[in-house]
């Protein structure tokens, strides 16, 4: 993670048009890090040009990862570059109940966070275990620890990500690449209403702040963490608990939070 004058590392993020993906590569330009951000929608140009203003280079990828088309346009990016660390943090999600949901936007949850995420790792760490350097990092979440009615293929996409990042630290620790995986919880992003769940508790009730997520995930990278819960106090609480609590405690605490048309319960206990 150290920068020098004659040569500065590149970061390589995705879901960087905003919230903590924007925040993330904001951290990583002001350390001293040139850029390529991806995002699959029209603003990431202005994200981009606003990333510029730090004085990193910063190079735009606009592809949908969740087609195995725009992974590979982000691959082929990387073509002669030497990615030093690469955020995987692309990701949404879908609320409500699994018999309810669509099929087809419970399989782009799968297909973005799951699918995408493999597909993207395989390149990017191959490339770094060659070059016994590197850091891998994945946007995880407290969901990851916990079962999730009413958010139930979003929770188990994250729980992927988390037992996948954990697999590929144990399985490159003695090649020089690291491999960090950070969990936010509830952030002030657009992740819930693209989720269609701003009628649940979670999705009206308070948020951490995205650049807190990001300036503590980035000195997690930075220090060689594997594994660090990110944000507020809160969060932080409820990531201690979910180690402690049965899955069913666990279930029925997520059904309070991420059941439709509990928006504004906390008012009212």
């Amino acid at each position: 993670m150290d920068t020098n004058e004659d040569s500065r590392p590149l970061a390589l993020v995705t879901g960087a048009s905003g919230g903590i993906g924007y925040e993330l590569a904001r951290q990583f330009a002001e350390h001293g890090y040139d850029l390529l951000v991806n995002a699959e929608d029209d603003r990431l140009d202005h994200a981009a040009q606003r990333l510029r203003e730090t004085g990193a280079e910063v190079r735009a990828v606009r592809a949908d990862l969740g087609d195995p088309a725009g992974v590979d346009h982000l691959v082929a990016a990387t073509t002669g570059l030497e990615v030093d660390v690469a955020v995987l943090n692309a990701g949404v999600g879908r609320g409500g109940a699994f018999v309810d949901t669509d099929l087809a936007d419970d399989l782009c949850v799968i297909d973005l966070n799951v699918t995408s995420t493999v597909r993207l790792a395989k390149p990017l760490l191959r490339d770094m275990a060659a070059r016994g350097a590197g850091s891998l990092v994945f946007t995880s979440s407290v969901a990851a620890a916990m079962p999730g009615p009413f958010q139930s293929v979003y929770n188990a996409s994250k729980s992927f990500v988390q037992s996948f990042a954990q697999a590929l630290q144990d399985e490159v620790k003695d090649t020089g690449v690291a491999v960090t995986v950070f969990m936010p919880g509830p952030t002030d992003t657009d992740f819930f209403r693209r989720a269609g769940m701003t009628d649940t508790r979670i999705g009206s009730g308070a948020k951490d702040d995205p650049a807190q997520v990001a300036e503590q995930a980035y000195e997690a990278v930075a220090k060689g963490r594997k594994k660090v819960v990110t944000g507020s106090l809160r969060t932080k609480a409820q990531g201690a608990a979910a180690k402690v609590l049965p899955d069913s405690a666990k279930a029925a605490a997520h059904r309070r939070m991420a059941e439709p048309g509990t928006a504004g319960d906390e008012e009212r206990e």
